[in-house]
Parts: C-alpha cells; structure tokens; sequence
C-alpha cells in the first residue's frame, strides 16, 4: 500500500483522538490522508488491535512510524507543523513520549478494556 500521501490511521469512536483529527483535517495540506480505523480500511494494515494501540502513520515511501513520531509527521503537513517539531528537542522529547505513552495506555484500556 503504497501512496503518494502519508496516511494517519486514528480510532474514530475516541472522543479526543477525533477532535484533534478534525482540527487537522481543517488545516492539514493535501498529502495528508486521515483513515478512520472503524471505517472501511486499505489492505494490508496491521490489525484493528495495534492500530487502536497508539496513533500510526504510514508514509508515503510505505514506512510505518507511531505515537509522536506519527503526531509531528502529521502535523508537518500543516502551517503550524513547525510548532509540534518541538516536540523533538532534546530536552522534550523524552518527556512527551513518556506522557503520549501513559495516555495512549490509558486511553485504550479505558476504551477497550485490555
């Protein structure tokens, strides 16, 4: 599955998740594809499972990055995308990926119950 646009795979049925996405699709730029897990989805994803785990991003080269890696991807394709590029100092990085990595567990057992 290969594309000329990176593609955001998020879970629509969280509350959260789909209010960001909203924001993004409002500002994104077009080689930005969002993809509702819940919906009909492209062949070849990894399963429902891990996809509702932490955010995934597929690029347009075919490779998979997640959670903030994925989150900066996606917002680099909009005007404010320089601003999540934050999220990559040194100093930050190590504390948002703990913080993303708390949420998304919490999220997902809370939502799943797993």
């Amino acid at each position: 599955m290969t594309s000329h646009k990176d593609r955001l795979f998020y879970d629509g049925q969280c509350p959260l998740c789909r209010s960001e996405m909203d924001m993004l699709a409002r500002l994104k730029r077009e080689d930005l594809e969002l993809i509702d897990i819940h919906g009909d989805r492209p062949p070849g994803l990894p399963a429902r499972e891990t996809l509702l785990k932490v955010l995934h991003l597929r690029t347009s080269d075919g490779e998979w990055i997640t959670g903030i890696d994925a989150t900066v991807r996606a917002w680099s394709s909009t005007r404010v995308g320089g601003l999540w590029r934050l999220l990559n100092l040194p100093g930050v990085r190590p504390v948002a990926e703990k913080l993303y990595s708390a949420w998304a567990r919490r999220r997902y057992q809370r939502r799943y119950g797993r």
